[in-house]
């Protein structure tokens, strides 16, 4: 007879006692899991739909073209020289107010000074030879009509006499040209304005041979000003002269200045294949607060209406949940193709058709439509308890 060890015995006992435990323990978690998803499915069943919404109401729109500019003075003068030369002299720095004709610097005249002094010398040598042509001639005419002498000599001495008029007139071109360099050492100014930028020291030497050096740029008036903004080719077909623009600078951006569109420039400018046309705005500038080279971000208005029915541009674009294929209770959303908002009535969101006019950032015109102030457009939804928002059914189609 087959004999059993004790050990066998206790160890097969043992196992059945694990197997027992593990399919025990495996039931449980299934239950504890569908338990689960039960409660799940009934708390997203009687969660209820929380809808944003907005008062209808009136109130401006303003379309804008947004665009980024530079402050700088109405007309700013290049002074430079005509002469060139070691800067002798120098009577104007930044913010010097000048008057027209007033010296700003000096440049070394004495070289052109010599040279002046030496034509003029020559015009006096020339003149009195001149003259003393001039007298030979008169007595060699008279004594060829007393036969004295033959007729030839008077005529060569009245080429002679031509000669020497001709020579006296280049003398004094040259000395009319030099006195202009001479006078020319003296940088004046042009207009009467404000030194904006210096670009030259005492004791530098300018050259003028091939390009005219800027010594000074004078702004002629600082009370009035412009920003040279950048409008893109998309706005700049309803940018036009006289348009409202307001516009901020980094140095004051709790103050909203305000301004005028002056000019709008055919020259287009073309960066990294971008195209862009350059607006002017003209701006008041009295309190001098707006300095040349601020950065101004530039709002330019092209349209506003005030008083207008208007909606968020939200309530636009909201869709009920579940209505992008098959809407609540299995209805199916809109077909058409006109503009919809969603408004609370008798405690139902109801779509209404809308005809939309101007539009800005944040609202949109409604020039059309089953609406009236103080409708409750609806934005937005959630499914999750939000506070202050009341609990309603699903939307009705």
């Amino acid at each position: 007879m087959l004999q059993v060890s004790p050990q066998l015995i206790l160890a097969k006992s043992a196992w059945r006692r694990i197997d027992v435990r593990s399919r025990w323990l495996a039931v449980a978690l299934l239950a504890l899991a569908a338990a689960a998803g039960v409660a799940w499915w009934v708390m997203q069943r009687s969660a209820p739909v929380q809808y944003v919404t907005a008062p209808l109401g009136r109130g401006a729109i303003t379309r804008a073209v947004t665009a980024t500019g530079t402050v700088n003075p109405v007309l700013t003068v290049i002074v430079g020289t005509y002469v060139s030369g070691v800067i002798q002299n120098l009577f104007c720095d930044y913010n010097t107010q000048v008057r027209a004709s007033q010296v700003c610097a000096r440049i070394d005249p004495r070289p052109y000074q010599a040279t002046f002094d030496q034509y003029s010398g020559q015009l006096l040598r020339d003149q009195a030879v001149l003259d003393k042509d001039r007298t030979d001639l008169a007595r060699y005419q008279q004594l060829a009509a007393q036969n004295s002498i033959a007729r030839q000599q008077a005529e060569d001495q009245g080429y002679v006499v031509n000669q020497d008029e001709a020579t006296v007139k280049l003398d004094q071109a040259l000395v009319e040209g030099a006195k202009l360099n001479l006078d020319y050492t003296d940088i004046i100014s042009p207009v009467n304005g404000t030194v904006v930028s210096r670009s030259v020291t005492g004791g530098q030497t300018v050259a003028a041979s091939f390009q005219t050096p800027t010594l000074f740029l004078i702004a002629t008036d600082l009370k009035q000003m412009e920003v040279d903004t950048n409008a893109s080719e998309g706005d700049i077909g309803g940018v036009k002269e006289g348009d409202t623009a307001t516009f901020t600078v980094d140095a004051f951006p709790q103050r909203v200045f305000q301004g005028r569109v002056t000019q709008v420039r055919q020259s287009p400018q073309t960066v990294q294949n971008v195209v862009t046309y350059d607006v002017v705005v003209g701006v008041d500038n009295s309190d001098l607060a707006l300095v040349p080279g601020m950065t101004a971000s530039t709002q330019i208005i092209i349209d506003q209406r005030n008083g207008v029915l208007r909606v968020p541009n939200q309530a636009l674009r909201y869709v009920p949940g579940g209505l992008s294929s098959v809407g609540a209770g299995g209805a199916r959303p809109p077909t058409n193709k006109q503009p919809q908002v969603w408004v609370l009535r008798d405690g139902q969101p109801v779509a209404v058709t809308v005809v939309t006019g101007l539009s800005d950032d944040n609202f949109t015109e409604i020039v059309k439509g089953d609406l009236n102030p103080g409708d409750q457009v609806i934005s937005a939804e959630s499914g999750n308890q939000v506070s202050g928002r009341s609990s309603l059914p699903p939307p009705r189609l």
